[in-house]
């Protein structure tokens, strides 16, 4: 594993914990019975979207570090790859929470767009991942 993937997964399972102190606080609020959240269907939808999002993410961030590696790429599209899935599992879920912080939400507001852009990154570095994974012949193989 190279350095940059190998130091990216030491962060990333750093930040883990967030996720599991998400839980506990979704768990809360729908313990104490929060009126801002079991009251707003909107609010319980896009904040269990938004937890979902996060662990999952991160998850597969921490899985495409073991193959970003086995690439054919350069710097520049190892460090995209290896970053832009990370950035997902930030602006995705940011986009759920974000844009329904208000307790009494009907609709979200502009902050949802930010989850288009982590969607759009994760694509990029998936299909920009699979393009090299496929790609590269390893030597000695046929």
């Amino acid at each position: 594993m190279e350095e940059e993937s190998r130091r990216t997964a030491g962060w990333l399972v750093i930040v883990l914990p967030a996720v599991i102190y998400g839980g506990v606080s979704l768990l809360q609020m729908i313990v104490s019975k929060d009126a801002g959240y079991v009251e707003n269907t909107l609010r319980q939808d896009f904040f269990r979207a938004g937890h979902a999002h996060a662990g999952v993410l991160l998850i597969l961030s921490l899985v495409i570090l073991l193959y970003v590696d086995y690439t054919s790429y350069g710097p520049k599209a190892k460090r995209f790859i290896r970053h832009s899935i990370p950035m997902s599992a930030i602006l995705l879920p940011a986009g759920f929470f974000f844009s329904v912080l208000d307790p009494q939400a009907t609709e979200p507001n502009a902050f949802i767009y930010a989850a288009y852009v982590g969607a759009v990154l994760l694509t990029l570095g998936l299909i920009l991942l699979g393009i090299g994974l496929i790609k590269n012949k390893i030597p000695g193989r046929d």
